[in-house]
């Protein structure tokens, strides 16, 4: 059975510099048969970031999120909370609320929960955030899907969480409004902790600090997005030219730190550094050398969707 535990506040001065993780899990299992479920996850969350969770559909981002807040039970291991219980807010995939509440008496119920002295601007500020003002006095049955998850932000928003779990907060957002709620997710950096689960990619290397890759319930990476990038994708580098790159390509062949040269079409070439630094210290040399027509030499930007097919294709 899982065990939901904030973690008490040191007394010792000098543990108190260091309070550790807003959240973590060790060997967090459930599991459903025929290879479904999570299985031994260990997810360390530290404080104030914005963490990503990451994987294709089926990999078990609901099923991790459930047991962590407490929605559904783990065969085996545990949830600890870095922050107290009651200052932990979530918001499923699918928020539902009574359908003849308003915007704001909704809100205003989800934060009286936490708080009875609740301030009425704390619920208007929290519509605002969520982009909900002008349809404060609107009953709920009448929203949007997108609305309607726009309501669970702001009815997690109202209580001023240091902990927020999101689960796919922008899936049925159209773009202006998922631009919005990811500016707002990443506005929070520093003052909350927030994880959140998404199949899109782009959203997650947009805003997150950190991220955990999880394909068939298991986590198979997880710490910062800039260092996932770097180990996972070679560090590489597109030449135009103005010939068709065939004798470029027999050159930069028989470098040593070259790790692989390709025509991607005629008059454009890839290549494939060891380190970025190789990269950057030979390849100008390597062309002045060759005497190539270059039109323009750049590295190709790497991104979080091929560091997540590197790793994801690697586990497979």
């Amino acid at each position: 059975m899982a065990h939901f535990l904030p973690r008490p506040v040191p007394s010792d001065p000098l543990a108190a510099s260091d309070p550790g993780p807003a959240l973590s899990t060790h060997g967090l299992t459930r599991d459903y048969g025929r290879g479904t479920g999570v299985f031994d996850v260990g997810l360390v969350v530290p404080r104030g970031c914005v963490y990503g969770l990451v994987g294709p559909n089926g990999a078990g981002k609901t099923t991790l999120l459930s047991l962590i807040n407490g929605l559904r039970r783990a065969d085996s291991g545990e949830v600890v909370f870095g922050v107290p219980a009651h200052r932990v807010a979530v918001c499923t995939d699918v928020p539902e609320f009574e359908p003849w509440l308003g915007a704001e008496e909704a809100v205003e119920l989800a934060g009286r929960l936490v708080n009875p002295d609740l301030r009425p601007e704390n619920v208007k500020n929290a519509l605002h955030r969520a982009g909900l003002v002008e349809a404060a006095d609107r009953r709920v049955g009448s929203f949007s899907r997108g609305m309607t998850q726009r309501l669970g932000l702001a009815a997690a928003l109202v209580g001023e969480p240091d902990l927020m779990i999101l689960d796919e907060p922008t899936s049925a957002l159209d773009p202006r409004g998922r631009a919005e709620v990811l500016d707002l997710v990443a506005g929070m950096r520093g003052r909350t902790t927030v994880v959140f689960s998404s199949h899109i990619l782009a959203d997650v290397q947009r805003v997150c600090d950190h991220v955990g890759v999880l394909r068939a319930g298991r986590l198979l990476y997880q710490g910062p997005v800039a260092e996932l990038v770097a180990e996972h994708v070679r560090p590489t580098w597109l030449i135009r030219l103005r010939d068709d790159g065939a004798a470029l390509c027999r050159t930069f062949a028989a470098e040593d730190w070259v790790v692989r040269v390709s025509s991607v079409r005629p008059g454009l070439v890839r290549v494939h550094a060891r380190t970025v630094e190789d990269g950057e210290r030979h390849i100008l040399g390597v062309l002045d050398r060759s005497g190539a027509r270059v039109i323009s030499v750049g590295p190709e930007e790497s991104d979080l969707e091929s560091a997540f097919l590197s790793i994801t294709g690697a586990a497979r």
